[in-house]
């Protein structure tokens, strides 16, 4: 058994297929294949369970991979924890974001990180809030950037807030809203929305302010793309409530309109509770000193779970 053998496992495990896995490791899926075979050999144990149409863990799989990925991280740290006798900062820095972040300039704040660290590697993938924590939880990210409607903060997890934003209205021009100055969620309540999937963080910060006002509303057009949300407005087939930076970066023809007792957002950056690897703690410390000066003071760096 070795390390090789392990990322592979885990690799089929994230992806539920050998090509994609192979693609993800930069090698020929039967090189791939046969090592999981003699790793299953050396096993005893089938730890996949294949079909024409499928792969997944089998008991055993699943009993191995988490182990699998814990043994990953720990040869990382070790040889991370080598490299920094001699104070360097190395390794793969796992970033998690979602695609409407506006608390700062993330590819400013990576050249910057890559300058300062040069042997240290990235990896960025883009999500929601919801997904981006569970990868948090599992270890499978180190650092994750997300937004959440105000009163909820990361779970089990440390964080600090970033960026505060109240959500503005979103129309099409020549609406009939979209030259008044403030608008009420009563006057948005009859019209057809565009908003992210249900369920979502995304839409959460919008669906509490109207279950708080006691008001409901249509949302005809659901999307993971604020891209293709803003769309949806600018061809005038729904509304939408965005955070304004969001709508400012997109360049949508759309006009924003204030709403008084909308939802809030608040832009948050979480890590590992228990022990950040050098690479995000590298990070942290250079995205403190990129957060806005106007960005309200948040619940901080907090040691253990956070309530929501």
């Amino acid at each position: 058994m070795d390390l090789k053998q392990l990322r592979y496992v885990v690799e089929v495990a994230e992806t539920s297929s050998f090509t994609r896995a192979a693609e993800r490791c930069f090698v020929t899926q039967s090189a791939l294949s046969h090592q999981i075979a003699a790793l299953e050999r050396e096993l005893g144990r089938r730890l996949f369970v294949r079909t024409s149409r499928s792969v997944r863990l089998s008991e055993a799989g699943e009993a191995f991979v988490g182990h699998a990925r814990a043994a990953l991280r720990a040869a990382a740290q070790a040889k991370e924890d080598a490299a920094a006798v001699d104070g360097a900062v190395t390794g793969t820095l796992r970033i998690g974001v979602i695609p409407t972040l506006t608390a700062f300039d993330l590819p400013a704040v990576l050249v910057a990180y890559r300058a300062a660290h040069p042997l240290a590697r990235v990896e960025l993938q883009v999500g929601n809030s919801d997904a981006l924590m569970g990868s948090l939880h599992r270890g499978d990210l180190d650092i994750a950037l997300l937004g959440l409607r105000e009163g909820v903060e990361p779970v089990g997890v440390a964080s600090r807030a970033l960026s505060r934003a109240n959500l503005v209205a979103v129309f099409p021009r020549g609406h009939h809203l979209a030259a008044a100055g403030v608008v009420d969620l009563e006057d948005l309540a009859g019209l057809i929305f565009a908003d992210f999937p249900s369920g979502t963080s995304g839409r959460a910060q919008s669906d509490a302010a109207f279950a708080s006002a006691g008001l409901t509303r249509d949302v005809a057009f659901e999307a993971d793309s604020d891209t293709l949300i803003l769309g949806l407005v600018e061809a005038g087939l729904a509304v939408t409530m965005l955070a304004p930076g969001t709508v400012a970066r997109s360049g949508a023809d759309v006009a924003t309109v204030e709403v008084r007792h909308g939802p809030v957002r608040v832009e948050h950056i979480a890590w590992d509770v228990a022990e950040p690897r050098r690479v995000a703690r590298a990070f942290l410390a250079l995205t403190a000193s990129s957060t806005p000066e106007n960005a309200e003071a948040g619940p901080g760096e907090t040691p253990g779970p956070a309530s929501s």
